[in-house]
């Protein structure tokens, strides 16, 4: 049960180990620990704590940096607690300087996260797939993370470095931040948000002998949708796939909400949904009960 194990290397090990086994891993997005169960529960080797996800489920608004760094290492923490799986999270752009790196990292490493994305966006940042996002310097970015690299105490814990420099500056910068990111530490590079497979493959012909590539599966983003097989065959190590949960969930909840205004009870639709019993079986309850038994007195 991930809640009573103590956090540790151990899952940062294994997502170590799955990123150099089988490519290409792939990570959906959780938004909260209950869609992390969900995740895990339906056979995947790994979650990634999305930010757009975290915003729109804790304060029901749009990924344009108005969450704080405490707030996501809170989810991140209850995430991680929820299951036995490694979890990649969203750390945004550190939120701040390479100082304030130093101190996120620790954060999200005693959060008992196994990996942590972080971008060069000018603070507050955008989701990757909004207009109007603007970068800090190639310099200042690769100072951080020459930090983050420094500041984990646990080796394992992955650091991944995401560029949005191609909707700024183009593919050729990003490419060339992609490389001193590698160079001061990083151990995969997310070039975010290409617009075109021709784009696609040259980050994988040009990167994937620098380090592991991240590909974001961005549902409904402005990255071709191209099949996993064919994102394997590029080279991609990591594939994420940040809101599909989120909207599904959008979804279920609007067809519940609808039936429910429209006819004063959810009665028709129930057959639809999970029993009471079988929610309460998929959020642990029987778990509950055993300690329960094992701990109540004689």
């Amino acid at each position: 049960m991930a809640y009573l194990l103590s956090t540790g290397g151990a899952p940062r090990a294994r997502l170590r180990e799955l990123l150099s086994s089988a490519p290409p891993l792939v990570a959906p997005g959780a938004y909260d620990a209950l869609s992390a169960r969900l995740i895990e529960q339906a056979g995947f080797d790994v979650v990634y704590m999305t930010g757009f996800g975290t915003t729109a489920s804790l304060i029901g608004r749009p990924d344009v940096g108005l969450l704080s760094g405490a707030e996501m290492v809170d989810n991140a923490r209850r995430i991680v607690s929820a299951v036995d799986v490694p979890v990649i999270a969203d750390a945004d752009t550190g939120y701040g300087n390479a100082l304030n790196v130093v101190r996120t990292v620790q954060l999200y490493e005693q959060a008992g996260v196994s990996g942590i994305q972080l971008e060069d966006q000018v603070m507050p940042k955008k989701c990757g797939h909004m207009s109007g996002k603007l970068l800090i310097g190639a310099d200042e970015m690769v100072g951080k993370i020459r930090a983050a690299v420094t500041a984990r105490q646990d080796p394992d814990l992955v650091i991944i470095a995401r560029t949005d420099a191609v909707a700024v500056d183009g593919l050729d910068e990003a490419l060339a931040r992609a490389r001193a990111f590698a160079e001061a530490g990083a151990d995969l590079l997310f070039v975010e948000a290409p617009t075109s497979e021709e784009d696609i493959a040259r980050v994988a012909e040009e990167l994937s002998d620098v380090a592991p590539l991240v590909f974001n599966w961005a549902e409904g983003g402005r990255t071709p949708p191209l099949s996993l097989a064919r994102i394997g065959e590029l080279g991609y190590s990591l594939v994420i796939y940040p809101i599909g949960t989120l909207l599904a969930a959008t979804t279920g909840i609007r067809s519940l909400l609808d039936t429910l205004k429209a006819e004063g009870t959810p009665a028709s639709v129930l057959d639809q949904l999970p029993s009471f019993g079988e929610f309460t079986d998929l959020i642990g309850l029987p778990e509950v009960q055993q300690l329960e038994q094992r701990f109540a007195g004689s």
